[in-house]
């Protein structure tokens, strides 16, 4: 592999905006590291479409809520593709419980969204850290306009949300000037998270002066815009949303 070709880390690359990112990256000519936690089967089918398009990429499965495999995955993006220029912290989780119904807010369910929500991102970017700053990188956090507004699948995910989007500001903070943070914060994304979930992201839509929702490809524009397109904004939550919240 060239010296100096760049190399981008998305987790949770297996299947939606995450692996919407993983192939932006590779046309734009990138090294793909395609991280994924259970979805083998659709992270390997992500890692040969990033082949496909002829640059080099390694699978690496890793749950961001386990520090460990997440030390040991970007140690590999030293060993096996020479360092990282860019971190897409994309894996997510949630559980679908109305805001009404407080006593299912258990605390095994504030524990798991949390565990991936919030300490994920913040293991995964410790670990990156001395290797973005090496080549003066970039971290995009994938957050939700749920942060901003309170809502979404549940009160759980939303203050998971509303936390990164804290972190993100946080990071671009201290990281500065070397390292450049930002976040994209979509609205209803049509991915698997919401199959069967129609009526919700009507509801959603009908409010929105652009009238849809997002697919995956809308979101990794903005990603990679964020993480590639400028040099001079950090520590921004960019909204895409149709204009829904503006």
């Amino acid at each position: 592999m060239s010296p100096t070709r760049k190399v981008a880390l998305v987790t949770g690359a297996a299947t939606g905006i995450g692996r919407a990112c993983a192939l932006r990256f590779a046309v734009q000519g990138l090294a793909v590291v395609v991280n994924y936690s259970r979805s083998e089967t659709e992270a390997r089918e992500t890692l040969a479409a990033v082949e496909r398009l002829g640059v080099p990429a390694i699978l690496c499965q890793a749950n961001v809520s386990d520090d460990a495999a997440v030390r040991t995955m970007v140690a590999r993006c030293r060993e096996e593709l020479g360092g990282l220029d860019v971190l897409v912290n994309n894996a997510g989780t949630t559980h679908f419980i109305d805001h009404a119904d407080l006593e299912a807010v258990t605390l095994e369910v504030w524990d798991d969204i949390f565990a991936v929500n919030v300490r994920g991102p913040f293991q995964t970017i410790r670990a990156a850290v001395p290797l973005l700053r090496e080549r003066r990188g970039s971290i995009v956090n994938v957050t939700s306009v749920a942060g901003i507004q309170g809502q979404g699948s549940s009160i759980p995910y939303a203050a998971s949300k509303a936390a990164l989007n804290t972190m993100t500001k946080s990071f671009a903070r201290s990281l500065a000037p070397e390292i450049r943070v930002n976040a994209v914060a979509p609205g209803p994304v049509k991915t698997r998270w919401l199959q069967g979930r129609d009526a919700m992201i009507d509801r959603y839509v009908e409010l929105a002066p652009l009238k849809r929702a997002a697919d995956p490809d809308d979101i990794a524009d903005a990603v990679v815009f964020l993480a590639l397109g400028q040099s001079l904004m950090t520590g921004q939550i960019l909204v895409v949303d149709g204009g829904r919240t503006m």
